[in-house]
């Protein structure tokens, strides 16, 4: 794999250039069967890019039955009967021929991840996607759930702010899961943070903040916002379905202790309760999370 300047710059100063390199050999291009075989089984699918007017990035939550996204060729992935909902600030990106898109197919049964990042191409039933990196991640901090069921409920009309409400900053600290979509000059990332609740902080209605916890070394995500601050945010309520999506500017810290913290600052909301049909099982936390002060 080929890292870019920003991801080059964060390797170099955490002093994991070389294991980078060695990771970043099980990214390819390519959708072998056993990551096609995992995509099919998946409800939910997590995409992020950058609004083609406004800049803004966004993650967004896709979901459908088992099969609504599937690999079509040995790069290309389809999404069919899945689209965005109506209202969803990322539509417009995904409706644009050649939009840059980073993908996340996360299987809380299982602990498993898989994500492609590529350019999207608008189809008849939804959009495909040509791929230009695919690799799976490991399980860490990654909460199990045993199950799903699908709920019969419809979204509510999308709520729109330039803040956070006392209800949602309470909501994002009772977080144990959040997605977190990036862009650089030529592509964009989604990625998966996860942790105790109460990992994430919302200190104003304007500022989050979390640790970033060890993963693979690649630092393609603080190598993103080395380049280019613009971040999208998405929390999930997966009992209830209701979705919040934040955008903003995302810059990290680094302590003299070796510990990263990024603050994110919130630049738009939009909540739509009811977002998604999934209603999933209680979590079990993952045994790599970091216990919280």
């Amino acid at each position: 794999m080929t890292y870019h300047s920003g991801s080059r710059a964060v390797q170099d100063r955490v002093g994991v250039r070389e294991l980078a390199d060695h990771v970043g050999r099980s990214v390819g291009q390519g959708i072998r069967p056993v990551a096609a075989a995992f995509l099919e089984l998946q409800p939910m699918l997590v995409v992020g890019a950058a609004d083609p007017a406004s800049g803004a990035v966004w993650a967004s939550l896709l979901t459908g039955e088992p099969g609504f996204v599937r690999a079509t060729g040995v790069r290309q992935i389809s999404v069919t009967g899945g689209g965005p909902r109506e209202g969803d600030p990322l539509a417009p990106a995904l409706a644009t021929l050649g939009t840059s898109v980073g993908t996340i197919a996360l299987d809380p049964r299982t602990r498993r991840r898989m994500r492609v990042n590529g350019r999207v191409r608008p189809t008849p039933r939804g959009f495909a996607i040509e791929a230009d990196q695919v690799f799976s991640n490991c399980p860490k901090y990654l909460q199990k759930r045993e199950s799903y069921e699908k709920a019969e409920r419809s979204p509510a009309t999308p709520r729109r702010s330039a803040e956070l409400s006392l209800e949602q900053r309470r909501f994002v600290e009772s977080a144990d899961t959040f997605f977190l979509a990036t862009v650089h000059a030529h592509g964009a990332d989604a990625s998966h943070r996860g942790g105790n609740p109460g990992f994430v902080h919302a200190p104003s209605p304007h500022e989050l903040h979390w640790r970033d916890y060890p993963g693979n070394s690649m630092f393609l995500t603080l190598g993103n916002l080395e380049a280019d601050p613009r971040a999208g945010l998405l929390f999930l309520d997966w009992v209830s379905g209701s979705v919040l999506q934040l955008t903003g500017r995302a810059r990290t810290r680094y302590a003299a202790d070796g510990r990263r913290t990024v603050r994110f600052t919130v630049t738009g909301a939009v909540q739509t309760p009811a977002a998604s049909p999934l209603r999933w099982s209680p979590p079990e936390y993952s045994p790599a999370n970091p216990a919280l002060p």
